[in-house]
């Protein structure tokens, strides 16, 4: 029972658990960790400076809707960092919304955000409760950027990059490989249309004379957000790291997916991708540096008589996702969200009131915004 503790984390021993945590304690909010190793736990937490002036509680649960449930019942909300989510993120959610609490992930996983859109957003709206999937630097930035484009009226196409410096977590590594089973979506004239899984497209990177490699990146949550905005008919999303080896890397598993592991009988695709994953990205990566581990978020968006293009650098993107889901659910103890039933960080919260979160903080600089109409 968590009527104390107004906030659960739910996988608080990994990477960006460990940072929700710590935004929390900034924040000064009393939280849960939960997940399914007390000890592993406990011994990330012990790690985080200050960890001491926040009231907290650790606490080993089984991963199935009851147990969850039982530990969910007097939260508010929870942040849930168990991925990759389209396989672990359905008891979750359907505990959160047995308990009445809004629900917050981290996802890039494009056919989550449409399973759980269609299977559970109708009933979370029923309940004026939230269910944000995607809640993260790599999605929630470059929503920013998006939406600070179409303040500017006539404009109703979305070209989106977003690239970082770095190397994904283990978590996210698992998350990157599951993702390659799926189909993958853009949005064109307000429908989804399928991308071809080896596209691989050289972008122009702002601030930079050096080009860079860029993926679909399993279509990213952008285009399932703005299907229903009426500002928006397209929307196209292209991400990566800048390391060119790493993408070059990415590309030929890729490829190796495709011909070798689709292949497979479907029950055996699964440990096939794990293994595969695991060779890549066995280990939590060092905390993030903010003089090396910098982000981009390029957003140009054009219509018939008009174009905007607004950059947003930042830094530590790691950083950035915690921070992020530290403040959502400090919003969301206090307020109702602007949106309930499946909705973005920024229909939930604010585009604006974001930007100025992650300044706040020293994670990204003002936005460079150019407009033309």
């Amino acid at each position: 029972m968590s009527n104390d503790k107004p906030v659960v984390v739910y996988g608080a021993s990994g990477y960006t658990g460990r940072l929700v945590c710590e935004y929390l304690r900034e924040y000064n909010i009393p939280f849960i960790a939960a997940g399914r190793d007390k000890a592993r736990i406990q011994e990330v937490l012990d790690k985080v400076p200050g960890i001491d002036t926040v009231d907290h509680e650790v606490v080993e649960v089984e991963h199935a809707v009851g147990p969850l449930t039982e530990l969910f019942r007097g939260a508010k909300v929870v942040s849930n960092m168990v991925g990759p989510f389209i396989k672990y993120g359905p008891e979750v959610v359907e505990a959160a919304l047995a308990a009445g609490c809004h629900y917050l992930d981290t996802t890039g996983e494009q056919d989550w955000v449409l399973d759980a859109q269609a299977r559970w957003g109708d009933q979370y709206a029923e309940k004026g409760l939230l269910l944000s999937p995607g809640v993260a630097q790599m999605y929630t930035t470059g929503e920013i950027a998006a939406n600070i484009c179409l303040e500017t009226p006539g404009l109703d196409t979305l070209d989106m990059l977003v690239l970082w410096k770095g190397f994904p977590t283990y978590a996210s590594t698992q998350t990157i490989f599951t993702i390659l089973k799926a189909d993958w979506h853009y949005l064109e004239e307000n429908q989804y249309k399928k991308w071809d899984p080896l596209t691989a497209v050289e972008v122009t990177v702002p601030g930079q004379h050096e080009t860079a490699l860029a993926l679909p990146w399993g279509g990213t949550s952008h285009p399932v957000w703005f299907k229903n905005d009426p500002r928006v008919a397209s929307c196209r999303v292209l991400g990566g790291v800048m390391d060119r080896g790493v993408m070059q890397g990415v590309v030929e598993t890729v490829k190796m997916v495709e011909t070798q592991i689709k292949t497979l009988p479907a029950d055996e695709q699964d440990a096939a991708l794990a293994e595969v994953a695991a060779s890549v990205q066995a280990g939590m990566p060092p905390r993030e540096n903010p003089r090396i581990n910098t982000s981009v978020d390029s957003v140009h968006a054009s219509g018939p008589l008009g174009r905007a293009h607004c950059v947003i650098h930042g830094n530590s993107n790691y950083k950035q996702t915690g921070l992020l889901q530290a403040y959502a659910a400090y919003s969301l103890l206090q307020q109702a969200p602007r949106r309930v039933g499946l909705a973005s960080a920024c229909q939930a919260f604010g585009h604006r009131e974001l930007l100025g979160v992650l300044k706040a903080f020293g994670l990204v600089l003002d936005p460079v915004l150019t407009v033309h109409n």
